[in-house]
């Protein structure tokens, strides 16, 4: 049976492994395309040991198989606030809903509803009136985009997310078979709390 639980001290610090092995297995796979890097994922990780931040992570028995972090926004990276700056919401009200990543056998059990409910409740706990994440943004015609790729719009909007006009971020990473980083455009959902 998997359990969702959240990490804390040393629980979380020992689980940051794990969880950064998570990120590059998941993220490999489309929309992300991301060609991971262990050392950079174990610094990036790092972040959420600061006091406003959560992971969740689903256990199968003693193996995590999928995890969601989070932390208030002004703690996550200036250009995510910087895609904020014509919104109304001021910074110290939202809460960055960031990774959620699970191993394909582990989806449609609920498990991605756990983490946003974890997520949620840790970001009212901290007085935060909206929660707020960004996806990666792939054309239908990608052409690396699976025959059977099912985008996870849905799931966002059935729990009340709704995407930003206008409000994205840009990053640089490497894609699967690439030799050098290259720009993506991730765009922010949000709903309130």
């Amino acid at each position: 049976m998997t359990e969702v639980r959240v990490l804390t001290g040393p629980a979380l610090h020992a689980a940051l492994d794990d969880v950064a092995r998570l990120r590059i297995e998941v993220f490999r796979a489309f929309p992300y395309l991301y060609d991971g890097d262990l050392a950079y994922e174990r610094r990036y990780l790092e972040s959420y040991l600061a006091p406003s931040a959560i992971v969740a992570a689903a256990f199968d028995g003693t193996r995590i198989v999928g995890a969601a972090t989070g932390t208030a926004m002004e703690d996550h990276s200036d250009d995510f606030a910087a895609a904020f700056a014509d919104r109304p919401e001021p910074l110290t009200e939202i809460f960055y809903c960031a990774e959620s990543v699970l191993l394909p056998e582990y989806r449609g059990r609920g498990i991605g509803h756990a983490f946003f409910d974890a997520r949620e409740a840790h970001a009212r706990a901290l007085g935060r009136r909206f929660s707020a994440f960004c996806a990666v943004s792939r054309p239908d015609t990608h052409p690396r985009r699976p025959v059977d790729y099912a985008p996870l719009d849905a799931f966002w909007r059935k729990r009340g997310c709704a995407p930003l006009p206008g409000v994205s971020a840009r990053f640089a990473w490497r894609e699967t078979g690439q030799i050098n980083e290259t720009d993506h455009t991730l765009q922010f959902w949000m709903r309130g709390l």
